[in-house]
């Protein structure tokens, strides 16, 4: 039986990724993701934002952090970008309440920019190239596919949810 464990998502940050380092000389990036989802209400007729909230984190090892580094450098709240990466689900026990918790969280692999380069970063300051399927990365940097290390278990708290603010266009919904 075959397993594919793939996911590819296009939304906004919902919370500035905060860094936080292994003793082993890796780190974790974590930040809060938003895709927006529309449906039609059944009884209205009218077209409704479902957006749904996902933890994202972006492992970068001593040796290779590069994607890491750039996620923990350039992206803040509100920016729109590519995700690609898997799912993970993480479990832990509650300090608080004692009990056990568990969430699924998005283990991004690679990412490209959506939104245009702020001013003054664009093709003339060396900042930002247009790339491929029309999005931007940052000038010298290629995306790689690699495996992330694997981070040691750790308690969270609730995750942070943010306001998704960019909604499907009508003409790309399937049904």
């Amino acid at each position: 039986m075959a397993n594919l464990n793939k996911v590819m998502l296009i939304g906004r940050l919902t919370r500035d990724p905060e860094s936080r380092s292994f003793s082993g000389g890796g780190k974790v990036v974590n930040f809060g993701f938003a895709v927006t989802n529309r449906k039609k209400n059944q009884t209205s007729g009218e077209w409704e934002d479902d957006p749904m909230f996902i933890d994202a984190k972006v492992f970068g090892r001593s040796d290779s952090s590069a994607t890491a580094d750039r996620v923990e450098q350039t992206l803040r709240k509100g920016n729109q970008v590519f995700l690609e990466g898997k799912l993970v689900f993480e479990q832990w026990d509650d300090k608080d309440t004692g009990k056990k918790r568990s969430k699924h969280v998005l283990v991004v692999d690679n990412f490209q920019y959506l939104d245009p380069p702020p001013e003054g970063r664009g093709r003339e300051s060396g900042g930002y190239q247009r790339g491929g399927e029309g999005g931007y990365q940052q000038r010298g940097s290629a995306p790689k596919s690699s495996a992330p290390a694997r981070a040691p278990e750790y308690d969270e708290s609730e995750p942070q949810t943010g306001v998704a603010n960019n909604p499907p266009d009508e003409d790309n919904i399937p049904f």
